[in-house]
This record gives structure tokens, C-alpha cells and sequence, in this order.
């Protein structure tokens, strides 16, 4: 019965992140509910936590990855790509500015 609630549980936690608080609670209710023992309910409870964890990291990583696809889209550049062309810019300013007429080089 406990495999069960915990593979249900598991399963909807997806992209869930719960509070070290919460979760705590949540492992004292499981444990009181369906009588598992302490060393079980950690074991639930870490499995939880790790499970949080990496939802998190992946959505992270699809997020940015989405963004990128947005940017793309819309033409516009990365703020990396801008900062290299701004310096290029200044430099063929200066180069501009030696050779204007009535300058000597």
C-alpha cells in the first residue's frame, strides 16, 4: 500500500518544490497515516527532495532554452554578440578619427 502512495506521490510531484517545512510535515502525516517506519519516511522524504531538485534544474534548463528560441526569433542579438560588435564599433571609430583629412598619422 505505502509502494503505491509513494509512486503516486512521486509522480505528481513533477515540477512541485516543496519547503523543507512542508515536506517535513508531509512526512510526519505519511508516517503517521500508513505507519511507516522513521528510517522509510526519510528515505521518502530524501527521494522527494532530490526529485524537486532536478524538476527544478530541468525547467531551468528549458527555460532558458525557450528563451534563446524567443530571442532568435525576434532578431534579436545576445548581450555577449552586442558587447563584441560595440567594441568593434570603437575601435574602427578611433581607426576613422586618425584618418580624417588634415590629420597627420
Amino acid at each position: 500500500m505505502f509502494e503505491l502512495f509513494e509512486k503516486t506521490v512521486l509522480t505528481g510531484l513533477g515540477v512541485l518544490s516543496l519547503s523543507q517545512k512542508k515536506a517535513e510535515e508531509l512526512l510526519k502525516e505519511v508516517q503517521e497515516r500508513y505507519k511507516v517506519s522513521e528510517e522509510d519516511g526519510k528515505a521518502f522524504l530524501e527521494k522527494m527532495q532530490s526529485i524537486a531538485k532536478e524538476s527544478r534544474v530541468r525547467i531551468g534548463e528549458i527555460a532558458e532554452t525557450e528563451v534563446k528560441k524567443v530571442i532568435e526569433r525576434l532578431g534579436l542579438v545576445p548581450r555577449e554578440e552586442f558587447d563584441r560588435l560595440q567594441k568593434r564599433v570603437e575601435v574602427l571609430e578611433g581607426l576613422a578619427k586618425k584618418n580624417e583629412p588634415g590629420e597627420t598619422c
